[in-house]
């Protein structure tokens, strides 16, 4: 059995960003001793992911970007695209092994955090604490007994919810034989795709160079595609929307992201909580959790090298999350289009205040003035249905 003050639960985002966070010392406040659990490499460890996100001003993971851009462009399914500049916002993209690299090198000069490759079997309560029993990557059992646990796992299975639908996507960074892309420009919703019976879909482009993109289909509904099906929409986009011409396959993502007016909560026990998508992270009408969770943990941070209790804060508003569940259930219930609904926002809202917006950060006037830009009839039939659903399992 060996003790630390935190015990970090899995090395995504939300496990590496708390530990980053807590690394060293910082005069006058505490410095906790911190266990950081990783999987061992195989199926618990998580997936490689690109994460995006809007932000102002120089942050604190920039130097693991792959690009960033302050202007943007949503097309509707037919007629002009409509574009704006983000200033002084910009829109950021992060690829995990970068991002892993930039925080492991970080972790490894740490004084008082400390790496663990062990699969965790089960966190227990104790008195003042918890205990975590580990199986090593040689098989041996292994005891860590912890005074906090944040756990980022995901989920096993959802909590109860009104609504959900699923964010699903399959994308290629993809280098074409001649110069097709704007540098300059995100695509951050293109809804030329052919639209699904139940729900949206949309392309997504993140351009790294004139030659270099992610290219991506997106959809939100109840439920996913096949493997065939993915690589037939990406490759539909890729070729017959977007007319990439001869263009070479780098790597693949694909990601499932579940977008639920479900409570996530945040403490499983007097010393244990979740952080990340786990924690509630995710905004259920966008499906972004990287700001959300960065949020997060800088909380945690700050309360535990202030001596204070822990408890990682709502990564979104009781508000957003309210405006959440109405969207989620028009959206559901068939009775807004959503491609209209988005193009709409993006042409009569300035780009910056609806992505500000979108992550939460305007103020209740600035809410209702963009609440009047939404078909206004079903929006407010599925606010006032709601109270009446009752919340069940997603299957």
């Amino acid at each position: 059995m060996f003790e630390t003050e935190v015990a970090v639960v899995g090395g995504g985002a939300a496990g590496l960003s708390l530990a980053h966070r807590l690394t060293g010392h910082v005069p006058g406040l505490r410095t906790p001793s911190v266990v950081l659990v990783d999987a061992p490499p195989g199926p618990l460890r998580p997936p490689r992911r690109t994460w995006c996100f809007w932000d102002a001003g120089r942050g604190r993971f920039d130097a693991a970007l792959t690009a960033s851009w302050q202007h943007l462009r949503v097309r509707p399914p037919e007629g002009e695209p409509i574009e704006g500049d983000l200033a002084p916002l910009r829109y950021k993209m992060i690829r995990s092994a970068d991002f892993e690299a930039l925080v492991g090198r970080d972790l490894a000069h740490s004084p008082n955090v400390r790496r663990l490759e062990a699969t965790v079997e089960t966190v227990e309560e104790v008195r003042g604490g918890a205990r975590l029993r580990l199986r090593g990557t040689d098989g041996t059992a292994q005891v860590l007994s912890a005074r906090w646990v944040f756990d980022s796992r995901p989920l096993g299975s959802l909590p109860a919810a009104r609504t959900t639908l699923l964010q699903h996507f399959h994308g290629w960074f993809v280098r074409t034989a001649r110069p097709v892309f704007d540098p300059a420009t995100v695509d951050l919703m293109d809804f030329r795709t052919p639209q699904p019976a139940d729900g949206l879909s949309f392309g997504y482009v993140l351009p790294t160079g004139p030659r270099e993109a992610l290219v991506e289909y997106t959809e939100f509904s109840p439920g996913v595609l096949t493997n065939s099906g993915y690589r037939a929409a990406v490759r539909h986009y890729a070729h017959e929307v977007l007319g990439l011409g001869e263009a070479r396959v780098l790597a693949t993502e694909t990601g499932v992201i579940p977008m639920t007016d479900a409570p996530m909560p945040r403490r499983t026990g007097a010393s244990v909580f979740r952080i990340g998508a786990a924690g509630g992270a995710t905004r259920p009408s966008t499906g972004y959790t990287f700001a959300g969770l960065q949020r997060q943990t800088r909380a945690v941070a700050a309360a535990l090298r202030r001596g204070h209790e822990p408890v990682p804060p709502p990564a979104h508003s009781a508000r957003s999350r309210a405006m959440d569940a109405v969207l989620l259930r028009a959206l559901a219930s068939g009775r807004i289009d959503g491609p209209a609904l988005f193009c709409g926002l993006f042409g009569q809202v300035p780009m910056a205040r609806l992505l500000r917006f979108l992550d939460g950060r305007t103020r209740l006037r600035e809410d209702l003035a963009i609440g009047l830009r939404t078909p206004i009839g079903p929006m407010l039939r599925s606010a006032l249905e709601l109270p009446g659903l009752p919340r069940r399992p997603f299957d």
